[in-house]
């Protein structure tokens, strides 16, 4: 584990599981430093550097949650894990969501304790005090309110084990950030592997998850590794997670449940190491009350939660982006560099990009091809296929109450429904969201607020009425 010996904080009141774990550690080369309280392990932090801290979470004064957002807040290089009781996953998520980076559950299972501490020691010297001058954040262009809290709770999520799941509009960049998590982990050596559930026909879908052996079926010529396998020591991106079938979920609920596949065709089972990372633009919530996707495996990669604000919400990250874009696509174009015009700046700000930073890429591309000049203008940028309307802030009640009114004139109707109350209601459904799309300038955000749900259960619907235009 390194030429100098690691030295760990072990904080528990416990004297006799102090003693066992200083002896255990020395039996792998580390040094343990012991502390009771939470006031003495704060006052030992100040004093010396430790490599890992593990606490107890009941501690005589104080908790050990509190122990864990004191390290991240003034000590971010040093990981910290915490003991739980057998099956208290509540807690362990709690301590996770705070910036944990991995919990070890009481009685403590050694081989457990070696693998955490392996990969602890492994952690990524990176200076979370001052995320901007870390290089993997200067990848992630953005200066907004919003993307200075993403960066927040990317740096706190990066440092665990925990399954992570990212919820966001189509075209935020949900495979960047799932790529950011894993550089700022300490699995940043091992691969990154990202999967596009919809792009993989279902026929295939095992083989190219777990591999095959050579003869297992018709035209496998050769011994395969799977995608999962490819991702031993590193990442597992699951982009699009509701588009698995059913079978196939439950094969990779056992994946990670038992971190071991079994290629097609092989009587053994292969040991995989990996953290899942997963996506999807669907309401997994109503896939599962529907039947469609399993409440376990929900459960099992919903554990920390990340949403990628709407571009539309960003503010000057957009010209920020753009400028970002001129440059990135000039030199890959190898063409002298162009700016953007006052005019062409306004408009960039003015649009609603319900494709989000994938439509302003798409934007900037086409008035770099059409611009004969070193600069964009507004010509070149209006030349783009047309966009939504922009954006328009409501708040009167009178444009709330036609929002309802309009669509609910024709449930006064005496005459009872052909097509039977469910299809009826859902008719009704669907005319009370488009009239508040449409009194919003489809502005989904306000429009959600104004129908008193979620912007998850408002796309979960336009996706089921089959309202939802955006480019997947």
């Amino acid at each position: 584990m390194g030429a100098l010996q690691p030295l760990v904080l072990f904080i528990d009141d416990e004297v006799d599981l102090c003693t066992l774990m200083q002896m255990t550690l020395a039996k792998l080369g580390i040094k343990t430093h012991i502390a009771h309280h939470v006031a003495q392990a704060k006052q030992m932090l100040h004093l010396q550097h430790y490599d890992v801290c593990i606490t107890d979470l009941n501690l005589p004064d104080g908790h050990g949650l509190e122990l864990v957002d004191y390290v991240t807040q003034h000590f971010p290089r040093t990981p910290i894990a915490v003991l739980t009781a057998y099956g208290n996953t509540d807690i362990a998520v709690s301590a996770l969501k705070k910036g944990a980076f991995d919990f070890v559950s009481k009685p403590i299972n050694q081989q457990h304790l070696k693998q955490l501490l392996q990969k602890a020691l492994n952690f990524p010297a990176v200076h979370f005090e001052s995320t901007e001058d870390s290089s993997e954040f200067k990848k992630f262009i953005g200066q907004s309110k919003p993307i200075l809290q993403l960066k927040k709770i990317i740096q706190k999520i990066a440092r665990s084990q925990a399954p992570v799941f990212i919820t966001g509009e189509s075209g935020t960049g949900k495979e960047v950030v799932a790529n950011l998590v894993h550089q700022l982990s300490h699995r940043h050596s091992g691969a990154f592997v990202p999967i596009n559930c919809g792009a993989i026909p279902e026929e295939l879908m095992e083989s190219e998850f777990f591999g095959h052996k050579k003869g297992s079926f018709t035209g496998a010529i050769q011994d395969k590794i799977g995608l999962i396998q490819a991702a031993d020591g590193g990442s597992l991106f699951l982009d699009e997670i509701a588009e698995l079938p059913l079978p196939m979920q439950v094969k990779l609920l056992r994946a990670i449940q038992e971190k071991k596949i079994r290629p097609v065709g092989s009587d053994k089972e292969i040991d995989v190491d990996f953290r899942i990372i997963s996506a999807s633009h669907s309401d997994l919530e109503a896939l599962v009350y529907q039947g469609k996707f399993r409440q376990d495996l929900f459960f099992r990669i919903h554990v920390m939660d990340i949403f990628i604000p709407p571009l539309r919400e960003r503010g000057q990250d957009i010209l920020l982006l753009a400028n970002h874009f001129i440059q990135k696509i000039c030199s890959e174009w190898n063409m002298p560099n162009k700016t953007l015009t006052q005019t062409a700046q306004e408009f960039l700000l003015s649009q609603y990009y319900s494709g989000n930073v994938r439509e302003l890429r798409n934007i900037i591309e086409r008035a770099i091809t059409l611009s004969d000049a070193n600069f964009i203008d507004l010509s070149q940028l209006q030349a783009a296929p047309p966009r939504p309307a922009q954006r328009v802030e409501i708040n009167t009640q009178s444009q709330t109450d036609y929002i309802f009114n309009a669509g609910l004139q024709s449930v006064n109707s005496p005459q009872l429904p052909k097509e039977g109350l469910e299809q009826y209601l859902a008719e009704i459904e669907k005319e009370v969201i488009l009239n508040a799309l449409n009194v919003t300038h489809w502005n989904r955000t306000i429009a959600a607020k104004k129908l008193g749900m979620t912007f998850r259960s408002l796309r979960y619907r336009l996706k089921k009425y089959g309202l939802d235009t955006d480019d997947e």
